[in-house]
């Protein structure tokens, strides 16, 4: 078995990007010994695919998991859940399947990720709400750029690994990599919004949105009163900046389950306080502290502990309501990468969606028919 990102889809309708991220997985695990043979063996159906959140987990863009992939595991301790994301790199989660890729992943895997888990283990796990308030006020959005969450979570990692004991050359090897990991936190930061996301999931008369997720196929949104039932609409196009030898023809649809950031309140609901991130996904800042104050409008308030300097010292706008953005017709704001709409690529640029109306209209008439309202 094989998770995705996004709602449920199978391998005839995945996006190019997802369907090479999935072959590299087959690859990686040693199922298949080329992408040839990876395909043959998805095409007669010999992998299972299921979504992420269908196991408590995130993972960015074609969020592929597979059984020995490390996975960061986070608990929301107010509650007792957990939730899990993928190691976050800028190749074959893109659906980058060559070998230069997949050896990215057999590092994770035996090397940077028992190094970082000796160290987590070590020092008795590791707080991550304390980074994340510090990283908002230090410019990130905690989606596109965890600059400063990733320099802090590496800076408190390298101590404890020597603690533990872990050996020099592993030492050296994960603490080069992740000092210079500007993305590194990403996929802290999303598994932290899924524990948090989870805890509102399944109360009834509850129309907050508790995921929004997308394949390259379709986006899809969850909401609490309508637990484990998917509402989703053609996955939209990105309106972003391209890198060097790509332009509008070659980008995939909205792909990725890092949107669970902006459910709770990250992301594009706080770029007014991430002006540094303009230069990548486009706009100005006066555009951004827009997006941030219009989030307001559809959602229940704001955070009491996730503050943004810019927008003097107020909280993020969080808990998305169907109803609100039904109302209001302002659709949710998301910053996210672009992949290519073809197998074989990395990532290939950045900018902003919105999720498809159709998938607010579709919940709220479920709502209104599960709970006899008119």
């Amino acid at each position: 078995m094989i998770l995705h990102s996004g709602p449920p889809v199978d391998w005839q309708h995945m996006s190019g990007a997802q369907r090479g991220s999935v072959m590299a997985m087959a690859i990686y695990e040693g199922w298949a010994d080329d992408i040839q043979s990876a395909e043959k063996l998805l095409t007669d159906g010999g992998v299972k695919l299921e979504p992420n959140h269908h196991h408590d987990a995130v993972g960015p863009m074609a969020g592929t998991i597979s059984k020995t992939m490390p996975v960061y595991v986070v608990e929301n301790r107010t509650l007792g859940n957990r939730a899990y994301c993928r190691l976050v790199e800028d190749q074959q989660q893109f659906g980058n399947y060559s070998a230069d890729a997949i050896d990215g992943l057999r590092m994770w895997r035996d090397v940077w990720a028992p190094s970082l888990g000796q160290g987590i283990r070590h020092m008795g796990g590791l707080s991550l709400k304390p980074i994340i308030t510090k990283a908002l006020q230090m410019g990130d959005e905690l989606h596109n750029r965890p600059n400063a969450a990733s320099s802090i979570f590496a800076g408190a990692m390298g101590v404890p690994m020597i603690e533990a004991g872990v050996p020099i050359s592993d030492l050296t090897s994960t603490l080069s990599y992740i000092s210079g990991h500007d993305l590194l936190f990403l996929g802290l930061s999303m598994a932290s919004a899924k524990s948090a996301a989870d805890a509102a999931r399944g109360i009834e008369y509850s129309t907050l949105v508790t995921a929004m997720a997308r394949n390259g196929y379709e986006f899809g949104i969850n909401v609490s009163g309508l637990d484990g039932d998917w509402f989703t609409a053609p996955a939209p196009a990105i309106d972003g900046l391209y890198l060097p030898g790509y332009g509008e023809g070659d980008g995939g649809f909205d792909m990725g389950d890092s949107a669970i950031t902006e459910t709770v309140g990250w992301g594009g609901f706080a770029l007014g306080g991430a002006p540094g991130i303009l230069s990548l996904v486009g706009g100005t800042p006066e555009e951004a502290l827009n997006y941030s104050r219009e989030m307001r409008e559809i959602t229940t308030g704001l955070s009491p502990d996730y503050a943004i300097p810019a927008l003097g010292f107020e909280g993020t706008a969080v808990g998305i309501d169907i109803r609100k953005v039904a109302h209001t017709g302002i659709l949710p704001i998301i910053d996210t990468a672009i992949a290519h709409r073809e197998p074989g690529h990395s990532i290939i640029g950045a900018g902003l969606v919105r999720p498809p109306m159709a998938c607010f209209h579709s919940a709220l008439r479920a709502f209104a028919a599960k709970y006899g309202l008119e």
